[in-house]
């Protein structure tokens, strides 16, 4: 390390011009990086869900409907001709509606009702559309265009059209509230009015590499894009301030900048290399997921803690030593001071701290396990034109969701026993299949191509149920395991598709993960912690003062009975975990290196009053990450994951500072004996 930093220090100038131009080169790339929208696109390869839609893909033109448009007031002439426009529009592949299901040379009065109401109920016209996947946001802005603002449009589709209309204008917000934010809690904290620019610089650098890098992987999911930057910002800042404040230390014993560099740089090396590994392992983690999304998001957080990690270890010292005479003519008092007594205070706290954490972690571990989970993108919020517009189309037609199903091609009559068996059941509007809509008795010879295509493939038959289920929850899952067992009594060859299918397999798959990545996590982290104090004791204490935290921070929505995403509860046991662990073992290694010269309530005493600013400091940043895209995300998703982020902060932060000295106290003994080479100061007896 010590000769890599003196070849950084010497070739500074070469160094900052290798970062700035790769930084250009992936700012150009990271415009150029696909966008993945669609949540279901993640699923294992095996799911039943994915399956069927390759097979749909690839013996249908269309795929499952996905998009439902409500044109008020119009009669049936004037709905058939809005629906052949709508047929019309690029990226559309289907429209369905009434006259594929009714003959309407007939009179209303004399079909199903029911069936009528789906689509045609007082004057106003609902159609079922497929949207061609890719073109969701083209295709759905043309729809408005033909029908007007006034007239209403939902769907799977055009959630996925105003996922991809709003994603990068919330991350840009985000990040515009978050930078100022970060510039202020580092001028309170810093000595020096351009430090916090050159933090920020490292760290932003380090970010346009990891977003531009993408372009290599072919694309990622939105949430990745939403989340990764400013989740990598926010847990990379510690790094480049711990180097900073070992420069500061070192300038004080030498006069020669370079010298006090490559000495700040071998000192801090141990430390940034152990919190870095403990982060990355935690992001690692995630990668293990079935559900591929995990590995999306994942794989960006460990590349961004690479590059944030060579960022701060190689750019920052170089562009320091660049700008050391302007950092030196900037400099300033600490604008908040140490908190000298913080140690006390906070020591008299720890036992009713203690007990009301042994009172609470025991409801709060069950709770978290048991809230009322949503897996995919939830209700659209009301406020924006997509929740006003499900709200309109429900308030007139009800709920509406499709399952699709296909079947072997060949025999007629099971054909038409399994649409009227799933006719019968409960929250089934309609069946659309041939032998229903056209009828068992008119040979397909006879039809006109175009509409046998939308019931027969070379190999399959499909069949359309129509429900007033919402996309998740209990009954839809129920209807779809309902559906699936009935279609396995008559074929022992069968696919099911359709957005409640996915999100029912997402459940299965997702569900499955959680004991998995969470093991991985604390498997990996104990490892590093091992390996860092060479202690059996200090891993189990500092991972139980986190995986606390965690189980309260997801005890809550529980306690408050609100829904939780899934996503969210899976990805924050690793996230929090992997970066809020670091504080811990920041006040643990001072705790240590002063136990060898002191007694142990003097050592923490000590170490809260000298080191929580720091501390302080950095949860300040992550929470003001998390709760950044809780305020400024209308995605379901990404606004959960701030929000548990930004509170799982407090809570680790309250942890570490109450609970961890408490257990280092009254374990100090313990941990004497099963550390390695301890040499634990020993009070003389009077």
């Amino acid at each position: 390390m010590e000769r890599i930093a003196r070849k950084v220090t010497i070739h500074r100038k070469l160094v900052v011009w290798i970062f700035l131009v790769l930084t250009c080169i992936c700012a150009v790339l990271m415009t150029k990086v696909k966008v993945n929208y669609t949540l279901a696109d993640y699923l294992p390869e095996d799911a039943e869900s994915t399956v069927a839609l390759k097979v749909m893909d690839k013996e249908f033109h269309a795929a499952v409907p996905n998009e439902r448009v409500m044109i008020y007031d119009v009669t049936l002439p004037e709905a058939l001709e809005y629906k052949e426009q709508l047929e019309a529009i690029d990226g559309v592949d289907a429209v369905m509606w009434l006259d594929d299901v009714v003959n309407l040379k007939e009179p209303l009065e004399t079909q199903d009702r029911d069936t009528v109401q789906s689509y045609y109920r007082d004057g106003n016209a609902l159609f079922t559309v497929t949207v061609h996947k890719g073109k969701e946001m083209d295709a759905t802005n043309a729809v408005y265009e033909l029908i007007g603002e006034e007239n209403a449009v939902d769907g799977d589709a055009a959630s996925n059209a105003f996922s991809q209309k709003i994603s990068v204008k919330e991350s840009m917000n985000a990040m515009m509230i978050l930078v100022p934010l970060i510039i202020v809690i580092l001028l309170l904290t810093s000595s020096s009015w351009i430090e916090p620019v050159l933090f920020l610089a490292t760290i932003g650098i380090s970010v346009l590499i990891n977003m531009g890098s993408n372009f290599f992987l072919g694309e990622i999911s939105y949430i990745t894009q939403a989340i990764s930057p400013i989740l990598q910002m926010a847990v990379s800042l510690d790094y480049a301030i711990f180097l900073l404040h070992n420069f500061e230390e070192q300038r004080k014993l030498t006069d020669d900048v370079e010298s006090a560099m490559v000495k700040a740089m071998h000192l801090a090396f141990p430390s940034v290399a152990a919190s870095a590994a403990t982060t990355l392992f935690g992001f690692m983690a995630l990668m293990f997921m079935r559900f591929r999304i995990g590995s999306d998001l994942g794989l960006n957080l460990v590349k961004g803690i690479i590059f944030s990690y060579l960022s701060v270890m190689v750019f920052l010292p170089a562009l320091t030593l660049l700008c050391c005479g302007l950092i030196d003519r900037t400099k300033h008092r600490k604008l908040i001071p140490e908190l000298k007594r913080a140690g006390g205070v906070l020591l008299k706290l720890r036992i009713p701290a203690f007990i009301v954490v042994l009172l609470l972690i025991v409801p709060c571990y069950l709770a978290q396990a048991r809230s009322n989970f949503i897996y995919g993108m939830g209700e659209a919020n009301a406020a924006m034109k997509l929740g006003q517009d499900s709200r309109k189309i429900n308030e007139v037609f009800g709920q509406s969701t499709s399952v699709v199903l296909l079947v072997p091609k060949g025999d007629m009559a099971k054909e038409l026993l399994l649409s009227r068996e799933l006719e019968k059941m409960d929250h089934v509007n309609s069946v659309v299949s041939y032998a229903v809509s056209v009828g068992s008795t008119i040979p397909p010879g006879y039809l006109d191509s175009r509409i046998l295509d939308n019931f027969y493939s070379e190999h399959y038959a499909r069949i359309v149920v129509d429900t007033d289920t919402k996309e998740e929850g209990k009954e839809a899952f129920d209807l779809v395991s309902k559906i699936r067992k009935t279609a396995g009594s008559y074929y022992s060859e069968y696919y099911s598709c359709g957005q409640s299918t996915n999100l029912y397999d997402m459940k299965q798959v997702v569900s499955s993960d959680t004991k998995l990545v969470n093991g991985i996590a604390i498997a990996a982290i104990a490892l590093v912690l091992f390996l860092t104090f060479k202690s059996l004791l200090i891993p189990v204490i500092l991972l139980f003062i986190i995986e606390a935290a965690i189980w309260i921070n997801l005890s809550v929505p529980y306690f408050a009975g609100n829904s939780l995403v899934y996503i969210g509860f899976l990805v924050i046991n690793t996230v929090q975990l992997g970066a809020t662990i670091d504080y811990a073992i920041f006040i643990t290694s001072n705790y240590m290196n002063r136990r060898k010269e002191m007694g142990k309530k003097e050592a923490i005493t000590g170490v809260l009053n000298r080191n929580l600013i720091a501390i302080m400091t950095s949860a300040l940043i992550l929470a003001s990450a998390g709760f950044c895209l809780k305020l400024t995300s209308s995605n379901p998703i990404v606004a959960e994951l701030g929000l548990l982020l930004g509170r799982g902060t407090f809570l680790s932060l309250a942890m570490v500072a109450v609970i961890l000295p408490m257990l280092l106290l009254l374990l100090d003994k313990a941990i004497g004996a099963v550390t390695y080479h301890c040499t634990f100061y020993r009070e003389v007896k009077k």
